[in-house]
């Protein structure tokens, strides 16, 4: 009795979820136990039965081996999702306004292509109908992006240029289906596309540009980078001085273009020591151009500073005026 008081803990509950719950009862009724789990103990097999308030076993029902078997069967193929109806690879039938295009045979091998040139846009479609027409074609392909260029031969095939690379690659894709326009199934109605890529000047032309723009900036980020992992390098070194150096640049300290780099050069020449008493009215001669010239600027600034304080005398006054009336 204290045994069946510590069994009937749960009170009628299945043991281990594996009471007569579906269809798994009578399966596991079977099943073949430990002696430690056996009748030696005084009880029926774990799990397999229902435990009532009192302790006592309802024994389940005993099924042979093949019973047990089928059972489980059903029940793992009841578990299996159904079988796919279409097979894998099979393209589906395309409906267009004017036509339709059924998908070649899926045990039928691939179409053969041409190797891609570069930057491919272009391609050929051949076995067209004799029917057919630049709209239909329109139709048929303008689903795989947008068209540039159509150009129909009288020869049942045609020339079409997308505007991106990408649409190419759908358009391979109809490569082998049969079309059929309209309802009627006469032999000028009905064709097999072959498409494929198709070599064109402006295709390579604009990859031929695209590289050598992507070429140039990959140069100019190289270059940038260059430029700044460098350390900072030391201002341009000035020439020393000589007689010939010393007449060009009393020349360019004339010149408004070229008049502050010649007057740091001298000055550069006179901090180096290089002025002397052979030179020395050779010096002096730079430093008056130098001092001509500024007093030059200085003369302009001031004739602007009299025209700039004018202008705003005089658009003053028209701005009083206009308040005025």
């Amino acid at each position: 009795m204290e045994s069946a008081g510590v069994w009937g803990m749960g009170v009628g509950y299945p043991m281990m979820g594996m009471g007569p719950m579906g269809p798994m009862a009578p399966m596991m009724g079977e099943m073949t136990l430990g002696p430690h789990m056996s009748h030696t103990h005084g009880y029926n097999p774990m799990g397999m039965s229902m435990m009532s308030h009192d302790g006592s076993m309802i024994g389940a029902q005993i099924l042979g081996a093949e019973q047990i078997m089928t059972d489980a069967a059903q029940i793992m193929t009841a578990s299996l999702p159904p079988p796919s109806t279409t097979p894998q690879g099979t393209k589906e039938i395309v409906h267009c306004k004017s036509c339709v295009l059924f998908p070649p045979n899926p045990n039928a091998p691939p179409p053969t292509t041409r190797e891609r040139p570069p930057g491919c846009r272009t391609i050929f479609v051949g076995g067209l109908p004799e029917n057919i027409t630049e709209t239909i074609i329109q139709e048929i392909f303008e689903r795989c992006g947008e068209i540039t260029t159509l150009r129909l031969s009288k020869k049942n095939f045609c020339h079409i240029r997308f505007v991106l690379e990408a649409s190419v690659d759908a358009a391979i894709y109809l490569s082998g289906y049969r079309v059929r326009i309209g309802s009627s199934g006469e032999p000028a109605n009905t064709g097999r596309l072959h498409v494929d890529f198709a070599q064109a000047r402006d295709d390579q032309y604009e990859w031929e540009c695209r590289q050598r723009q992507l070429q140039r900036e990959q140069r100019h980020r190289e270059r940038v980078e260059k430029e700044r992992q460098r350390p900072p390098s030391s201002p341009p070194p000035v020439v020393h001085y000589t007689d010939h150096e010393a007449s060009n640049i009393c020349e360019k300290i004339k010149q408004d273009d070229t008049f502050m780099k010649a007057v740091q050069i001298v000055v550069t020449w006179l901090e180096r020591g290089d002025c002397t008493k052979r030179n020395a009215n050779t010096f002096y001669s730079m430093i008056q151009s130098t001092n001509s010239h500024v007093r030059r600027l200085l003369t302009e600034k001031a004739a602007y500073e009299e025209e700039l304080q004018k202008a705003k005398e005089m658009m003053k006054g028209r701005m009083q005026g206009l308040l005025i009336q």
